[in-house]
């Protein structure tokens, strides 16, 4: 832990500030609002997480060179005008906003875009699947004018462009030796076969049609019938056909059999980089797969003794194997019994949150399922709402095959994904107006994903964990994330193959084998997101601990969890300061 605090201390902001006389400059709030406008024009989906309704007809081609100079020029220009700021004059509040500013703008300066070039279609986390949510109609892209319906189709205009783009980039990414493993290009295969299907009126993509307000009239509704079926008949269909070939041909052949990227072109210093950004560390690799080794032996204490307690008679591994095929933890024949299990959860937490939490978000909540189209290769997510409370914010539960849910997890999964977890995070920054708008795009993993498991650690004070498989569920969930620091580096940086972390995995945790799999494969098109949850959560833990040793019987857990969520998410090592900071303060 020491190593983590000195690590994350070093990443301070040491930086030689211009002598730019105070009345030359602008005022800090309109670099906000520039850098903010610019990051939303390079990127209008995220628009539609934020409720701005600006950009929904468009979505810019970030797989070509042109984007991503004005990726850079955005970077560099706001990294300058920034840093004419002398930091020391600066509000607390603004020198949060300028040390994220500036980590933002050097992370993402140093990336290497080859690998968003040549690599820009995976199972999991690309384009296409973003897409395809919003095509549902069931997500964030609003169809409830014919003006949003008009700018659908012109935000597909620009879709069908990514993809020959994505197409002919994958060709050339072939002959320069970027391309993914093999077992990922076979997870791509059925997803783009299944959008390559008719009837038109079938297609996902036709969704939003058979869904028309009734406020439409007769001849808007015969309108949009007509371009959403050519669209999707000419367009969306042709292509996704494309590129299903592309993938079982030409592609799957050039498929490679090692499963890191170090072995890629720039691969170990493309690491490096998402290690620094998706942490907001200097941790070397080789030191989080220590921390990662660690933390496992540690957890693995802690399942054996609730192996003991439920009086089950054989090792650990049996262990796993006795939850995971356990018919009592696999109760449910309908899906709809798994959304009702958590409603049941949030029940049972909601009279219990006041003992922590002082502040709530205004924004509603609810537990959606996964949609079928991405289900297979999906975990379990969130989205946030708008911050005007038009939208509520979701969690996704996946149920690929409700007869095998095992819910030894569930109250775990509902604290991290839900509340006091990500709804409660992500909200209370989005609807904080002193929040500049800029910080949406600057978020850190850490922060946002070690609140998450952080979150699960509260399960006892919120009133749950009383079953003890329920408690052995955050513990494997915790084991889950402690097992991702070991293979994540074990995959990218020391050259594991995928069966190799897949038993690393199985021997560690209570996880299925499919679930184990669709994890590994997450994190060998996902380098270093993985380790963005223990990190963040540890530091998160220490912070209180330190705050309850230094302060005694004056630590107050609500004014901690304010120190921890009112100004938004940021690198941990400007959280580590606020929080030493507020430390200091109360303690006089």
């Amino acid at each position: 832990m020491k190593k983590v605090m000195i690590c994350l201390l070093m990443m301070l902001p040491l930086i030689g500030l211009c002598q730019t006389k105070k009345s030359e400059l602008t005022s800090i709030s309109e670099v906000y609002d520039s850098f903010y406008e610019g990051c939303l024009a390079l990127n209008p989906a995220y628009g539609n997480f934020f409720g701005v309704n600006r950009y929904f007809d468009t979505l810019p081609n970030n797989l070509t060179d042109e984007f991503r100079a004005k990726e850079v020029a955005l970077y560099q220009s706001h990294l300058d005008k920034i840093q004419q700021y002398d930091r020391a004059s600066l509000s607390a509040s603004d020198q949060i906003n300028y040390d994220a500013m500036i980590w933002y703008c050097k992370n993402k300066l140093g990336v290497n875009h080859n690998f968003v070039k040549y690599l820009p279609i995976d199972q999991f986390n690309s384009v296409n699947l973003y897409i395809a949510q919003m095509a549902s109609g069931s997500s964030v892209q609003p169809f409830a004018t014919v003006a949003d319906y008009d700018n659908w189709t012109k935000r597909l205009k620009d879709y069908n462009v990514w993809l020959d783009t994505a197409l002919e980039n994958m060709k050339k990414g072939i002959s320069l030796g970027y391309v993914h493993p093999e077992s990922i290009v076979k997870k791509i295969i059925p997803q783009f076969e299944a959008m390559a299907q008719g009837p038109v009126t079938e297609h996902l993509f036709y969704s939003p049609v058979k869904n028309m307000p009734e406020s439409f009239t007769p001849a808007e509704k015969s309108a949009i019938e007509t371009t959403y079926q050519k669209i999707i008949k000419e367009d969306i269909i042709p292509r996704y056909e494309k590129l299903a070939t592309f993938f079982k041909t030409d592609y799957l052949k050039a498929a490679r059999s090692t499963s890191g990227i170090g072995v890629l072109p720039s691969g170990p210093d493309y690491y490096k980089n998402q290690i620094e950004y998706m942490t907001s560390t200097s941790l070397s690799a080789d030191s989080i797969f220590a921390l990662g080794k660690s933390e496992v032996a540690r957890i693995r204490a802690e399942m054996e003794m609730v192996k003991n307690e439920v009086g089950f008679k054989g090792s650990l591994l049996d262990f796993f194997n006795h939850v995971r095929t356990n018919k009592d933890l696999m109760p449910y024949t309908d899906p709809q019994q798994v959304l009702a299990n958590f409603d049941a959860i949030q029940k049972r937490v909601a009279p219990q949150l006041e003992k922590l939490f002082d502040k709530t978000p205004k924004t509603p909540f609810m537990v959606k399922r996964v949609e079928a189209f991405r289900e297979k290769s999906a975990s379990a997510q969130y989205n946030p709402g708008n911050p005007d409370g038009s939208r509520p914010g979701v969690f996704y539960v996946p149920i690929p095959d409700v007869t095998k849910y095992n819910v030894n997890s569930d109250e775990a999964l509902f604290l991290h994904e839900a509340i006091p977890g990500h709804h409660y995070q992500l909200m209370l920054s989005i609807e904080n107006k002193s929040i500049p708008d800029f910080r949406k795009f600057t978020a850190s993993g850490a922060y946002i994903e070690g609140w998450g498991l952080y979150a699960e650690s509260l399960g006892k004070e919120l009133g749950l964990y009383s079953d003890p498989y329920q408690y052995f569920g955050m513990l494997s969930a915790e084991m889950h994330r402690a097992i991702r620091l070991v293979v994540d580096v074990g995959l990218h940086h020391k050259g594991w193959t995928r069966e190799e972390a897949i038993a690393y995995s199985l021997e560690n945790e209570a996880s299925s084998e499919d679930e184990t799999i669709a994890e590994i494969e997450r994190y060998m098109v996902m380098p270093a997101q993985a380790l963005s949850y223990k990190i963040g959560q540890l530091t998160i833990l220490r912070l209180r601990k330190e705050a309850e040793n230094k302060l005694g019987d004056a630590f107050d857990i609500k004014a901690f969890h304010n120190i921890m969520l009112d100004a938004g998410d940021m690198p941990l090592a400007v959280l580590e300061l606020r929080v030493k900071t507020w430390i200091e303060k109360e303690g006089k």
